[in-house]
């Protein structure tokens, strides 16, 4: 199972300028923090990285977020962004299995891994419909937020080359 710095560090760069593009826009104050955070991981002032232009500030954070010791700020990006951005997907997803949730996708109490059938059946209507890195970025998040995870799920994730995040020849985590 991915952890969500692995998510980020193999998230397609286009994503990743999306989830950042999100956080300038509807969480400014939550983008400067992890900014902030990021370039005192690294020693630096933030107005060095702050002064950088847009796309080269925006690859500079993503290789940050990719990194073990932003783990904890990598899973809560990818929350903010996957409730706040694509909350359709979200709740879509758990529709597909009659999961009660509010309007952004979250759960109270998630139930047991449905079976992998079904889920293989959900992901593919989704297909459908999303861009499958999209969607392997929001299922590979599903299923690292959760402790336990869902046993079908990371079959499927690890079976399905069209939920992949880790390049072809790279060893995925454990």
């Amino acid at each position: 199972m991915l952890q969500p710095h692995e998510i980020l560090a193999h998230m397609p760069s286009t994503l990743a300028t999306q989830l950042l593009d999100f956080l300038l826009e509807k969480e400014k104050p939550l983008f400067k923090a992890t900014l902030d955070s990021l370039a005192n991981q690294r020693k630096l002032r933030p107005v060095f990285v702050e002064r950088k232009p847009r796309a080269e500030r925006f690859q500079w954070m993503h290789d940050q977020l990719g990194r073990k010791q932003s783990n904890a700020v990598a899973a809560h990006l990818l929350q903010v962004w996957l409730m706040g951005a694509h909350h359709t997907l979200l709740c879509e997803f758990l529709d597909g299995f009659g999961i009660p949730h509010d309007e952004h996708g979250m759960v109270e109490n998630l139930p047991p891994s449905p079976s992998k059938a079904d889920l293989q059946r959900v992901i593919d209507g989704l297909l459908t419909r999303y861009e499958a890195p999209m969607l392997a970025v929001y299922l590979h998040t599903f299923q690292a937020l959760d402790e336990q995870g869902w046993e079908h799920l990371a079959a499927l994730l690890q079976e399905d080359s069209r939920l992949t995040l880790v390049p072809a020849g790279t060893p995925a985590a454990a």
